[in-house]
C-alpha cells in the first residue's frame, strides 16, 4: 500500500488519524509539527505517497511545509486539515500543489475516504 506522513501537534487526533488510515494497510509515519515532517520527509528523500498535516501548528505551519515539499518533493501528494475558517482561507490559493482540505471535526470514514481520493488522484 501507499506510505503516509501525518503531521499535526494534537497528539490524540494524530494517534486516531493514524489507526484509521493504517486499517487501510498504509505504512504510517508521524511528526509533531512541520519542521519535523520536513526533517522525516528530506531524511527519506521524499519516499513517500502522500503528507497529511494540519495547517496551524507550531514551528512551522502545514502551509509552510506544504509550500517546501512541493517545491522539493513535487511527486508528494498533499492533503491538508483544518479546524479553522481562517486557515482554510489562508491555504485556498494553493489547489496546484494540495489535492484537497479536510475540515476538522471528521469521521473516521471521512478521512479514510479523503486519503483514498487523494491516493487514487496520484495513480491517474
Amino acid at each position: 500500500m501507499a506510505r503516509v506522513l501525518i503531521a499535526d501537534d494534537e497528539e490524540p487526533l494524530r494517534l486516531l488519524v493514524a489507526r484509521a488510515i493504517a486499517l487501510d494497510g498504509h505504512e504510517i509515519t508521524t511528526a509533531q509539527d512541520g519542521a519535523e515532517a520536513l526533517d522525516i520527509i528530506a531524511d527519506n528523500l521524499g519516499a513517500f505517497d502522500l503528507l497529511l498535516t494540519d495547517i496551524k501548528m507550531p514551528v512551522m505551519d502545514g502551509i509552510a511545509l506544504a509550500l517546501a515539499v512541493a517545491r522539493d518533493y513535487p511527486q508528494l501528494t498533499i492533503l491538508l486539515m483544518t479546524g479553522f475558517a481562517d486557515q482554510r482561507e489562508r491555504a485556498s490559493g494553493l489547489e496546484a500543489i494540495v489535492h484537497d482540505i479536510v475540515t476538522k471535526p471528521f469521521a473516521v470514514a471521512d478521512i479514510r475516504t479523503a486519503v483514498a481520493d487523494a491516493l487514487a488522484s496520484r495513480r491517474q
